[in-house]
């Protein structure tokens, strides 16, 4: 590793939150595999080649298991189905790859030219795999405790009930949530109007809680509409449950 890549990995385990031991890791999980056969075309390793693959299956597991846990300690009271649905928003593909731009991880990965001219950089397959690879390395690196840490402080923002709707636009389910914890009991959705030709449709959707309507939303489809009743029902509840509110 020449000292430009050294220095390179270095600013970015500054903004990863972590010092690895073994910087070496790092390299590796940051080393797409079109590289490594482009570089080494005629004595290809099969080890190093899949070397990136194998830390991507390993984050992957640990990433499962480690935002399970967060969960659980952020939300004790939370029904099994509310976690799973949360759980599955937080390592699916697309999140994965957001949090990869925000370290900019892909400044310091290395692709193969081809890679490259295909676009590379900004494929989310590519930018998940490689934020599962990292956290797989810094697992090999350190130990579970460590990754664990590393996890909760990336994830942290979106462990926030509010944050978490507003970033993933699941309204649905934090009502969900919210109504159990308060009301004890679920809501309820109604699609009250619908309106348009068939090729434009329009959708009111209604929320109630108990007897009592607490959003009403239109939208495209059924779902955005009651997402958005979700959301006007959510203001709602909130309004209800500051000092001095009815």
């Amino acid at each position: 590793m020449d000292e430009e890549r050294l220095e390179s990995l270095r600013k970015l385990e500054n903004h990863l939150g972590y010092r690895f031991h073994e910087i070496q890791w790092l390299d590796r999980a940051l080393t797409h595999k079109s590289y490594t056969h482009e570089s080494s075309p005629v004595q290809l390793n099969p080890a190093r080649e899949n070397e990136n693959e194998v830390l991507e299956f390993l984050g992957d597991a640990v990433l499962n298991l480690g935002v399970s846990s967060l969960l659980l300690q952020e939300f004790p009271d939370a029904q099994e189905g509310i976690l799973s649905k949360r759980r599955s928003h937080l390592v699916k593909r697309s999140f994965l790859a957001h949090l990869s731009r925000e370290f900019q991880l892909e400044q310091h990965l290395l692709l193969g030219r081809g890679e490259l001219l295909d676009g590379g950089r900004k494929k989310t397959s590519i930018l998940a795999n490689v934020y599962e690879a990292v956290i797989g390395a810094i697992y090999i690196d350190s130990e579970f405790n460590q990754a664990l840490k590393i996890i909760r402080d990336h994830f942290k923002p979106y462990l926030n009930p509010e944050t978490a709707s507003s970033f993933f636009n699941d309204y649905k389910s934090l009502l969900q949530e919210q109504t159990q914890q308060i009301y004890r009991f679920s809501p309820k959705y109604q699609v009250v109007e619908e309106s348009g030709p068939d090729h434009d449709k329009r959708f009111q959707a209604t929320v109630l809680i108990g007897k009592e309507v607490k959003g009403s939303g239109r939208g495209k489809s059924k779902k955005e509409a009651e997402q958005e009743a979700a959301q006007k029902a959510l203001e709602e509840i909130k309004n209800d449950q500051k000092p001095g509110a009815k």
